[in-house]
C-alpha cells in the first residue's frame, strides 16, 4: 500500500466540514458506520493519531464526528480527504465469502484459462452491489460485478481474482 505500510487498512476518510466547530462529515468503511470511534485512536498517512467522536449517523456510511483537537472549521477544512488507517491486527479475521478490500486492491486478475487480465485497482458500491475495477495491461479501466457468477475465483494467498467472462457477457 503506498499510502500506509501492508499491515494498515484505511476505515475511513475524512470529509468537508460540518458547522462551525469543527465537526467534520467522515465516509466510514466499516460495516456499521458509528462502529469506527471503537478502533481507538486511528492514523493518516503520516503517521498522525486522530481521535473520532460520533455525533450522528448520516446515510450511505457517513458520520458526523468531532476530532479530538479540532475546534473551528478552518482547522476541520485542512483535514478533507485525510485517509483514516487502523493496524490490520485490529480487525476481526474476515468470514468466509467475504474481504477486507485493501486485501484485493494490486491482485492479478486472470480469465478460466490463467491468462493474465490486468490487476485490481479498486471496489465500489454504487448502490446495486459491488463493482472490480481493474486496469488492464494497455491501461484501460475494466468494470466487472464482484458477484459470485462473475468473479467465481479469489485466492488472496495465491495473489489472483478469476473472472468468468462468459457469465460477465452473458448479464444482462
Amino acid at each position: 500500500m503506498a499510502e500506509r505500510e501492508a499491515n494498515a487498512v484505511c476505515l475511513a476518510v475524512i470529509g468537508a466540514p460540518h458547522g462551525l466547530r469543527g465537526d467534520v462529515r467522515v465516509r466510514c468503511h466499516t460495516e456499521v458506520p458509528e462502529d469506527i470511534a471503537a478502533y481507538g485512536p486511528l492514523r493518516d498517512a503520516r503517521g498522525r493519531e486522530w481521535r473520532l467522536r460520533v455525533k450522528e449517523r448520516r446515510k450511505e456510511g457517513m458520520i458526523v464526528a468531532q476530532i479530538e483537537g479540532i475546534g473551528d472549521r478552518a482547522a476541520a477544512e485542512a483535514l478533507n480527504g485525510v485517509k483514516l488507517f487502523v493496524d490490520r491486527d485490529r480487525l476481526p479475521a474476515p468470514e468466509d465469502e467475504t474481504f477486507y478490500h485493501a486485501d484485493l486492491i494490486g491482485l492479478a486478475v486472470r480469465d478460466a484459462a490463467g491468462g493474465e487480465l490486468g490487476i485490481v485497482r479498486a471496489l465500489y458500491d454504487f448502490g446495486a452491489g459491488d463493482i472490480l475495477e481493474y486496469r488492464t495491461p494497455d491501461g484501460r479501466l475494466e468494470m466487472v460485478p464482484f458477484t459470485r457468477e462473475a468473479v467465481p475465483v479469489v485466492d488472496v494467498e495465491g495473489g489472483f481474482v478469476g473472472l468468468d467472462i462468459a457469465a460477465i457477457e452473458a448479464a444482462p
